[in-house]
């Protein structure tokens, strides 16, 4: 008896998975790629795009490029794109590698996700959280090839977030993509939002998942919108059973000098400038970050601003630099931040190095 054009198709397609794989597609991946090609093929009886939607458990990565406004607005829009595809090949094979789905590319965001299986639980999350740290480790080998080239350097900030959403075929006959939906997308949004670059922050629900797996910071609890209570969050460190260390913990160490440099800064909401200023002196400046004092502007930890300052020695004007509220405190009756740089130009990275060695001569450097 011949074979339906969907069977055959399906056994066509198994065999190629099969092939490349080392083993075919089962159970749930069998049924969702079966009634995909039923409504291909316009086999009598095929679901509907709205049928297709079913409630998953999966672990969302979100990926943001930092760096990536900088680097737009003082290169060519050749060598930006360049730059940019050399840097989403990378990690779409990091992605494959640990079999993680890319759900989408969205300017210079990646969204991908692990789906979970009753038969193994929290398989999806170690994935993931390997993904991440390999994904990291990319970066970093990338940015070692741009220093050798001049090309600009790149950072990755990454959230991570585990729960229940509705996963299925959006669209309509026209066109349509298999994706997910639901507030666990939006939280792993808000979560990826906080990071820093390099930095690799998941959830609560992640963590659940982890906790014998991954090596991770302190609990930090952030405000998010939408949300009455605040959300904890941990911040990925290593992975010891798979001999993985996130690099970004070195990064973060340079030399430090004290200053008192005048500068104004703006707070942003959902990436976009407020126009209000605020002033503040810098206390002490290094390599990825200043400690600054403030004025009355209320700035709460892991805000984003936008710095605007002078570096007198080296006669330059910082104004394209982005940095993320690390610390605050109050000391003596001041209020002091400690912000790291999560966006800048290189030549407002290579002028501040050099603002810092200058001053380094004339006297004692501390480490952050």
């Amino acid at each position: 008896m011949k074979q339906s054009p969907t069977r055959d198709a399906l056994r066509r397609i198994q065999d190629i998975v099969a092939e490349a794989k080392g083993s075919a597609l089962e159970g749930e991946a069998v049924r969702r790629l079966e009634r995909v090609l039923e409504r291909l093929l316009g086999a009598p009886g095929a679901a509907s795009i709205e049928d297709d939607f079913a409630e998953r458990e999966v672990t969302i990565l979100l990926a943001d490029l930092r760096g990536f406004t900088a680097m737009t607005a003082n290169y060519p829009a050749g060598t930006v794109l360049e730059i940019l595809n050399r840097c989403f090949v990378a990690m779409s094979e990091v992605i494959v590698r640990h079999q993680g789905t890319i759900d989408k590319f969205m300017g210079d965001s990646i969204m991908v996700i692990f789906f979970g299986r009753p038969s193994a639980p929290g398989e999806d999350v170690r994935r993931a959280l390997l993904c991440a740290a390999d994904m990291q480790l990319g970066m970093e080998a990338l940015n070692r090839a741009s220093r050798g080239n001049g090309t600009p350097e790149l950072f990755m900030g990454i959230g991570i977030n585990t729960g229940r959403v509705m996963a299925g075929l959006l669209g309509s006959e026209l066109y349509s993509a298999y994706t997910v939906i639901g507030e666990e997308v939006n939280l792993a949004s808000r979560i990826e939002a906080f990071s820093l670059r390099g930095q690799v922050l998941i959830s609560d629900s992640t963590f659940r998942h982890c906790a014998d797996y991954a090596q991770t910071g302190e609990p930090m609890e952030v405000f998010v919108k939408g949300r009455s209570e605040r959300v904890r969050v941990r911040e990925l460190l290593s992975i010891p059973s798979e001999g993985r260390k996130l690099p970004r913990q070195e990064v973060r160490r340079s030399p430090r000098v004290e200053v008192r440099l005048p500068f104004s800064f703006q707070l942003l909401d959902d990436k976009i400038v407020v126009p209000r200023k605020g002033r503040g002196t810098i206390r002490d400046i290094g390599y990825h970050g200043v400690l600054a004092e403030i004025g009355e502007l209320e700035v709460p930890r892991l805000a984003e601003l936008k710095l605007d300052f002078q570096l007198p020695l080296v006669d330059y004007s910082a104004t394209d630099i982005y940095a993320r509220v690390v610390k605050v405190m109050e000391q003596d009756g001041r209020r002091l931040v400690g912000l790291e740089f999560t966006s800048l130009s290189a030549e407002t990275n290579g002028a501040i190095q050099l603002f810092v060695q200058m001053l380094i001569q004339g006297g004692e450097r501390r480490r952050r």
